[in-house]
């Protein structure tokens, strides 16, 4: 797309000097006017090619600039010919602007009231108190190490989620690790392993899928020498077994092959330009013992460092099983996430992403109430993904059973993402979700780590507002008694709690 602008401008440049030649200045004053102009979009064009603050009109001078002005035509035009400010997919203009607003640090305040339907079963709030108090959005941390953890560390309520090199663009995770440095909060690697581009000074918390990348051997199984060796790394605060995703359980992992370049073959152990499928199980376990078991290892390779192990909920007798099991070798993780069947992915079959896995709400109930049962609950932080971009999101989360949250979609938004909905393609217009150099060339990672840090930290500081709201002084003080909703709620309220109060809208 670049070069074809370009070649535009020759194209129109020797068109208007064939028209100057042919009928002369003086007698042809149109040429004037076209000479103007292709000096003025020439002199754009650069401009848009030396700026730093967006990527896609740095990937695509001049033309990019019909993206903002379509965006800044008239609400009704969006509202009525494109689409509402609140029925987007998979997230809403609303949403989304509420992203960048935050990562650049603006004003973002919403005019007018709200636009949502409120009531119904689908509606959940936040019951406010009149005795609402203040508190520091610093304060808002949580200690993930159970009493096997040599190392605890101390977590942020808000973090990046999982996304690999190879999912995301070299500068793109530059940017999330730097903003994570500076904001004191971690950022999850991904299946895909450790990069260069993880190593900028942020936290991570470092995932092992079924592909075992980072740590496996010429055979693709579980290398523990390797495991050793990395996740002894100052910069890994945590390991993540990642036993399956919201986006699609059951299936493995997915990075095409057109992403699949010599570099991150390298890292990932492959070989280049194969559409990678990672296998839909672990080999290491095959059973709740076998998954308890690799824990303890994995506990004591690492030198004590925090292990947890991320799933979707599917069949709920089989986290029922690894409860159990939990008690029986009187060990246990030191952190469960549990990913939403809403949770996003760069590449996977339609029918996983729109039928298959528990979404988070009552995944979580469900959770929280399961390791109370097995008296584990004090012992298991709790992690929830899956569409957590906002405060409230946060909170609504926390209050159901979660400890801490971790967002994806929310930190791509920070560093420019536009849901073009291309990440499977390799044709991610703002050089997020794309291994073609010219396109990430548009992502400069220094300023969009800014942006990062400003997200976390305006978000977070919108949740202890709302903390502050409900009376509160930490998250860990919410429940479901903060959350106030139609039926469903009320329903799953009864059959995990019996002693919560009815609250309906």
């Amino acid at each position: 797309m670049r070069k074809l602008f370009f070649f535009s401008i020759l194209f129109f440049f020797a068109l208007t000097l064939f028209f100057m030649w042919f009928y002369s200045f003086r007698e042809f004053r149109f040429g004037y006017f076209v000479l103007a102009l292709l000096g003025f979009l020439t002199a754009l064009g650069i401009y848009d090619s030396l700026q730093k603050k967006h990527a896609i009109l740095k990937n695509f001078p001049v033309v990019g600039h019909f993206r903002y002005i379509l965006e800044s035509i008239s609400p009704e035009i969006q509202q009525y010919f494109i689409e509402s400010n609140t029925d987007g997919k998979p997230f809403s203009r609303n949403i989304r602007s509420l992203a960048y607003r935050r990562a650049k640090s603006v004003n973002d305040t919403h005019p007018f009231g709200t636009q949502r339907e409120l009531g119904g079963e689908d509606y959940v709030a936040l019951r406010h108190s009149i005795y609402a108090v203040h508190l520091e959005p610093e304060d808002l941390r949580v200690k993930i190490g159970s009493i096997y953890c040599k190392q605890p560390y101390n977590a942020s309520i808000f973090n990046i989620s999982a996304m690999s090199f190879g999912s995301l663009s070299s500068n793109a995770i530059r940017a999330l690790n730097l903003g994570a440095k500076k904001g004191q909060f971690f950022h999850n690697t991904g299946e895909g392993g450790i990069s260069p581009y993880h190593l900028e000074g942020g936290d991570l918390c470092w995932q092992i899928g079924t592909g075992y990348f980072g740590c496996r051997d010429e055979n693709g199984d579980f290398d523990l020498e390797k495991f050793k060796e990395k996740s002894r790394l100052p910069e890994v605060k945590m390991i993540e077994i990642k036993i399956s995703q919201g986006a699609k359980p059951g299936h493995g992992g997915v990075l095409p092959g057109i992403k699949n370049t010599p570099e991150i073959a390298a890292i990932r152990g492959l070989t280049p330009g194969q559409t990678v499928l990672s296998p839909p199980a672990h080999s290491e376990f095959s059973n709740p013992k076998e998954l308890i078991q690799f824990v303890a290892k994995l506990r004591e390779l690492s030198d004590g460092k925090p292990i947890g192990f991320k799933l979707c909920i599917g069949r709920t007798e089989e986290f029922v099983e690894i409860c159990k099991e939990m008690v029986a070798q009187n060990n246990w993780p030191d952190f469960i996430t549990v990913d939403g069947a809403e949770g996003g992915t760069g590449a996977a079959p339609l029918e996983f992403s729109d039928s298959v896995g528990l979404p988070l709400e009552p995944a979580l109930i469900f959770v929280r109430a399961t390791l109370d049962k097995f008296n584990l609950r004090d012992h298991i932080r709790i992690i929830a993904s899956g569409k957590i971009i906002s405060a409230f999101s946060i909170i609504k989360n926390i209050a159901l059973g979660a400890d801490l949250c971790n967002s994806a979609r929310g930190f791509m938004f920070s560093i420019g993402c536009i849901q073009a909905l291309r990440c499977n393609t390799n044709e991610c217009p703002t050089g997020v979700a794309t291994q073609r150099k010219g396109l990430v060339k548009g992502l400069v990672f220094r300023d969009k780590a800014e942006r990062v840090y400003n997200f976390h930290s305006n978000t977070v500081k919108s949740v202890s507002e709302l903390i502050g709201a409900a009376g509160h002084k930490h998250t860990n003080e919410l429940s479901i008694h903060d959350l106030v909703r139609g039926d469903e709620m009320v329903n799953l309220a009864n059959r995990y709690f019996p002693d919560t109060v009815n609250t309906q809208v």
